[in-house]
């Protein structure tokens, strides 16, 4: 056999990828799925009418995760040729149309596209991990005061992912049950849902639910529940500003903002209030080095490193070094 017949097909490979890719967004690693993602792109005309509406979907999730609103619709564009048709392609299509209507606070259209995502692909297999309209249009159903069918989708939602078996499927479900419950066990659900994801790979999952049980919390007038929400929130916040997700962070500094606590700089943040040799040295030290070995790998004094961590506290607002890797976020 030559090299080249051991070599898959391009359509097979580029297919392999894209599940790699999509797996990827599942787990919240949304800054590397986009650049695989967006590598992608360059050869997306090898794949089948699905694979290139599932590509422009992930895409458009993605930017939209980052608050890239124009970016975001500039692809929801090209997915207009699928809208009209019938399948998975066009259950893609509306579904990501019906995410972008939903980021610009247009629920009655994203709810209508996302009934459409559930009317196209009607008859075939349930996968709830690869199309999740129910959730969204729950959602939306919510925000438009249809309480009854929204929560009657959220339960539908459920079901299918319980049969299923899928950890994410079921947590995502639990999140959408408690938005949609109009009764006590919103705050249950979410428990359930963070237990569920214990172990899996979900981080922007995962920090949704937290910030949703976060605000709940609040609700509540007992002070105990005000130390959970901000350990929640201050998780959430982390992983938010290591994957650049500025709509979801700035929901959270919100939250945190109701608990009388101040937003952590990260990341993207840090790299703009820093001067380089503050970088460095916050960079060696939040991995875990003292001041000296700093000094030492820097070769400078120790003294140095103390004034350049000094000035990145103040610029940082935190009080100490113990604070330093969930603030700063940047590795060595």
């Amino acid at each position: 056999m030559s090299p080249s017949e051991a070599l898959p097909p391009p359509a097979a490979h580029l297919t392999d990828r894209l599940h790699t890719a999509s797996a990827l967004v599942r787990a919240g690693a949304i800054g590397a799925a986009l650049g695989e993602l967006d590598a992608l792109a360059a050869g997306s005309d090898a794949l089948d009418e699905t694979g290139r509406a599932r590509l422009l979907a992930l895409r458009v999730e993605c930017r939209l995760a980052r608050g890239d609103l124009a970016e975001a619709m500039r692809l929801a564009d090209q997915l207009a040729p699928y809208v009209e048709r019938a399948g998975l392609a066009a259950g893609f299509a509306h579904q990501a149309k019906g995410e972008l209507a939903a980021a610009l606070g247009d629920a009655e259209h994203a709810v209508d596209h996302l009934l459409a995502a559930g009317r196209a692909v009607a008859g075939l297999p349930e996968d709830p991990e690869l199309l999740t309209w129910r959730a969204g249009a729950a959602l939306g159903l919510v925000l438009t005061g249809h309480h009854h069918e929204a929560a009657e989708l959220a339960t539908e939602q459920h079901r299918i992912a319980v049969a299923h078996g899928s950890a994410y499927a079921i947590a995502q479900a639990l999140r959408t049950l408690a938005a949609a419950d109009p009764g006590g066990h919103r705050v249950r659900s979410l428990r359930e849902a963070r237990a569920v994801l214990a172990g899996v790979e979900a981080g922007r999952l995962a920090a949704q639910v937290d910030a949703d049980l976060a605000g709940l919390l609040l609700l509540r007038t007992d002070p105990a529940a005000l130390p959970e929400a901000v350990l929640l929130l201050r998780g959430a916040e982390h992983y938010a500003g290591m994957e650049e997700l500025w709509p979801l962070q700035s929901r959270i500094r919100r939250l945190l903002d109701r608990c009388g606590e101040p937003p952590h700089r990260l990341r993207a943040e840090a790299l703009t209030v820093l001067t380089p040799a503050e970088l460095r040295v916050a960079g060696l030290v939040a991995a875990g080095l003292t001041n000296r070995q700093a000094a030492e790998r820097l070769e400078v004094s120790v003294k140095a490193v103390e004034w350049h961590l000094s000035r990145t506290y103040r610029k940082l607002g935190i009080g100490s070094r113990a604070g330093l890797e969930l603030a700063f976020g940047v590795p060595a």
